[in-house]
Order: C-alpha cells, then sequence, then structure tokens
C-alpha cells in the first residue's frame, strides 16, 4: 500500500466521525471516541505494510510529483506509529473523561456538546503523520498549523470554565506569535538559498549570505520552540496545561512535543551537514538547552498543582531532548541524535500518558489536581499508588526503568561531544528532577489520606495504565524493542 493512504485514510476517518455525530441522536458519545480509537488501530497496522516509492519505483503512483514534498523513511514510519499510538491513548483516556467535558460544555448530564472531542484528535494526527514525511518547508508549515490549529480548539473546549477559556487565548496568542517568529524565519531561509526543499538545502555549496541564513535558522528553531515548549517560547505552557482539559494537557505533553522535534530533526539535518553552519546552530542548540533545563527543574520545585509540576516537567525533559541534538552526532552511527531523540520520545509517551491516566481518574473522583489529592493514596489505593510510583521514578530517571535509558543516552552522547557545560546544568536538572517527582511518591505514601473515598478506575483506564506501567518496566530491563523500531 502507497504510504500516503496513512494520512488519507486518517483525515476519512475525521470526516467520517464528525458527520456520523453530527447525525447520531444518540446520548453518549462514547461511540465516537472508541470508534476514532479502533480506526487509529486499523491504520497503525497499515502503516507495517506502507511502502514509499524506493520500494517500487516501476509503479505509476511512484512517478507522482508528490513524492518532491513527501517521503517515508524509517523515520517518518517511527513517528507516524508514535502519533498513532499516542493519539489512541489520548482517546481512550478522553472516553473516561467525558464526565468533566459534558459538565463544563452543554448541561451538566448531557453529552450532547462533546462529539467533536474525539473527532478533532485524529485530524492533529494526521497532521503530525504529514510532518514526520516533510521534504518541504511549505508543506511543514501547513502541516504544523493543521495541528496548531486543532489544539487551539481542543485547549479551550470546556467554554464553561474559565481556566480553560484562559488557557485557550494565551495558547493563541502566543501560537500565533510563534507562527509569526516561524514564517519569518523560513522567508529569511528561502531569501538566502532560493529553495524550501530540504533536500536542496542538504546539497549547497556556495552560500552568498550565511549571516542571513543563520538568522533564519534562529527564528525558525525559536517558532518551533513553541511545539517543543523550549525556551523561550515555553511560558504558555503551565498556564495552559493547568486550564486545558486534561486528555488535552496529555496530548500536548506528548504529541505536540513530538511533532516539534520532528521537524526539527528534519529541519537541521541539512545544516548540520554544512560547514558553515554547523557550528553555530550546536551552540543555539545547547544555549537554549542549558536555558531549557534550568528553567524547568527549578521553577518544578515549588509547585503545589500536580497538573503544573508536569508541565514544568514538560519543558525540563525538552531540554534534555535539546541537549542530545546540540550533540550533533550524525545519523550513521548507532547512538545517533536523532535516534537518541526518538528513543527518549517513545519512552516519555508510555511515562507521561500513564501519569495523565491517573491525574485523570484523580480529577473526576476527587474533583482536585494538586498534590494533596494524592496523600494517603498509597493506603486507599495502593496498586493505584504502587502504578503512579513507578512512572514518576521513570520520569525522573530511576534505573531499570524506560525513562533511565533515555536520560543515560543523552547523557552518552553529551560526553562524547564534551558539552561539560551542558552535563553539569543536565546533572544539577536530574537532581532537581529527583525532588519533586519523589515530593508526589512522598505524599501518596507517607502522608495521611486527604479523602478516604476510593479510586475506582473505569475499565479502559486500569488497562492502559496497567499495560503503560508494565511496559515501562520492561524497557526499563530490556530497550532493544524500541531500538528495533528505530532501526
Amino acid at each position: 500500500m502507497p504510504a500516503y493512504y496513512l494520512e488519507a485514510l486518517t483525515v476519512t476517518l475525521g470526516i467520517f466521525l464528525l458527520m456520523a455525530e453530527a447525525f447520531c441522536s444518540c446520548k453518549s458519545k462514547a461511540w465516537v471516541g472508541v470508534t476514532a480509537a479502533i480506526g487509529l488501530t486499523v491504520i497503525f497496522g497499515l502503516l507495517f505494510i506502507s511502502i514509499g516509492p524506493d520500494t517500487m519505483p516501476q509503479a505509476d503512483w511512484a512517478k507522482w510529483p508528490l513524492w518532491n514534498f513527501y517521503q517515508f523513511d524509517g523515520l517518518a514510519k517511527f513517528y507516524k506509529g508514535f502519533a498513532l499510538i499516542c493519539t489512541i491513548l489520548v482517546l481512550l483516556m478522553a472516553v473516561d473523561f467525558r464526565k468533566i467535558l459534558s459538565r463544563f460544555t452543554e448541561l451538566p448530564d448531557s453529552e450532547s456538546g462533546t462529539g467533536e472531542f474525539y473527532a478533532l484528535p485524529v485530524f492533529a494526527c494526521a497532521g503530525m503523520m504529514w510532518l514526520a514525511s516533510a521534504k518541504d518547508l511549505a508543506g511543514a508549515f501547513v502541516s504544523l498549523e493543521l495541528v496548531t490549529v486543532t489544539f487551539y480548539i481542543l485547549v479551550a473546549y470546556m467554554r464553561r470554565n474559565v481556566g480553560s477559556l484562559e488557557a485557550g487565548v494565551k495558547y493563541l496568542i502566543l501560537g500565533a506569535l510563534s507562527t509569526g517568529f516561524l514564517v519569518y524565519g523560513i522567508a529569511w531561509v528561502y531569501g538566502t538559498t532560493e529553495t524550501m526543499s530540504l533536500e536542496k538545502l542538504a546539497h549547497l555549496e556556495h552560500i552568498t549570505n550565511p549571516t542571513g541564513l543563520l538568522f533564519g535558522i534562529a527564528l525558525v528553531i525559536v517558532g518551533l520552540g513553541f511545539k517543543m515548549g523550549a525556551v523561550p517560547m515555553q511560558v504558555w505552557i503551565p498556564d495552559v496545561y493547568q486550564g486545558a482539559p486534561t486528555p488535552v494537557t496529555a496530548f500536548l505533553s506528548v504529541g505536540s512535543k513530538a511533532a516539534g522535534f520532528i521537524l526539527t530533526i528534519r529541519f537541521l539535518e541539512p545544516f548540520l551537514h554544512s560547514d558553515i553552519t554547523r557550528g553555530p546552530v550546536l551552540t543555539i542548540l545547547l544555549i537554549l538547552a542549558s536555558a531549557t533545563l534550568l528553567f524547568g527543574n527549578l521553577a518544578a520545585i515549588p509547585q503545589t498543582n500536580f497538573k503544573r509540576l508536569l508541565a514544568y516537567s514538560s519543558i525540563a525533559h525538552a531540554g534534555f531532548l535539546l541537549l542530545a541534538l546540540a550533540a550533533g552526532k550524525d545519523a550513521p552511527a548507532d547512538l545517533s541524535s536523532a535516534k537518541v531523540v526518538s528513543f527518549y520520545l517513545a519512552t516519555y509517551l508510555l511515562m507521561t500518558i500513564g501519569v495523565f491516566f491517573i491525574l485523570a481518574q484523580v480529577r473526576i473522583q476527587r474533583d482536585g489536581e494538586t498534590i494533596r489529592d494524592f496523600n494517603g493514596l498509597g493506603k486507599t489505593n495502593p496498586q493505584l499508588a504502587l502504578a503512579l510510583t513507578v512512572l514518576l521514578a521513570a520520569l525522573a530517571g530511576v534505573p531499570l526503568t524506560a525513562g533511565f535509558w533515555g536520560k543515560f543516552f543523552v547523557f552518552s552522547l553529551a560526553v562524547d561531544a564534551k558539552l561539560w557545560i551542558g552535563i553539569g546544568i543536565a546533572f544539577i536538572s536530574a537532581a532537581a528532577g529527583f525532588y519533586y517527582y519523589f515530593n508526589v511518591i512522598r505524599a501518596m505514601w507517607w502522608f495521611s489520606p486527604s479523602k478516604d473515598d476510593v479510586i475506582v478506575l473505569p475499565t479502559i483506564s486500569k488497562i492502559c495504565i496497567s499495560v503503560l506501567t508494565v511496559a515501562v518496566l520492561v524497557i526499563g530491563f530490556w530497550p532493544q524493542p524500541i531500538w528495533a523500531l528505530l532501526h
């Protein structure tokens, strides 16, 4: 099957869900989310039998001009699968979160205003899949905006909640600002190189205006920093994460970040192979990584709201990912920067989505998102507390968990590249991470329960939390499955 069918099927699924929901008078909209998850699971299965033009160069479709803008290599295949799995998990989380959605959309006991909420992530997934195959800056920009515009709607979806509306406005304003940086940077790159093709940028021999090109690259990196959650475009994250619906926050934390990093990898690849731009670009990345690490980890320490803590944690993880890119290890190596970033994001998906599944149920059943709402969870719900302990320990980078390997590979790259300042800052940041993650673990096991009610997990959440927790432990002992997918 030609690879471009994947996005076509995803968009078709989204349109079908919107139409079906509009003409269906069902009181419960859970079927929309379940249908979307099943449809994306089928598309994920088709990913493994999809092929690009290199596999069948004699086919008619392999000669279409489409392939000047669309590529299907190993990295594209990995990130398409990443986008599909992330969206499936978010949709399943949203199905169990519909009680809160209906409370802040239409009437408290009606789900009539929640149907579109399950269809919109499908379009965002299509945008992330197109981003993974981008070969042209124009196509990459359009794909990125499809993702961004969808998130504008999702963040402010709970229109009867003041926090959600405030988050939507902040996300819209700063998103528009980052788009301006991105477009202006692309204009400078095009003006100095006379091409927007990433493939042609890799073969530029003479650059007449290297200063203008570097200025354009810097602007594009700043614009993409909004998606990655990196300094200096990170200020929106705490307020937006706190105000948005919990499934959307999970999608922003994982899906949006992955979209930003895959585009950054694609964009920087040709410039890291040029002697003119390689040094300045790596310096920019190192500065951004150091600033992002310090801001995210130090700002997370005093947080009392668990959602805001995860927001600053997301910024901190973006710093580790940028440090891997700053090492500038080329793709042929077994431990290249792109592969380490991809591995880190894969483990980050398992850990973060699992934490948000638990947070969503605490929000629903205890109507709170502060660390205090987790007090005594080890006594009232020991199994749930144990799962959250494993996931938080993995986020901190405790050995024998998936999170340890991600940080270990980042430090390995940084040591090989002799980024000693970045290593020192990352070491301090990792120590700070242990403090604020274990602050939540301490609340669960050491403090008395603030509420004696037992959290009863719905079937979907119970299965997902169990699978994700086990996966985090298995990858901690045996990381080869993810490396096999990357190869």
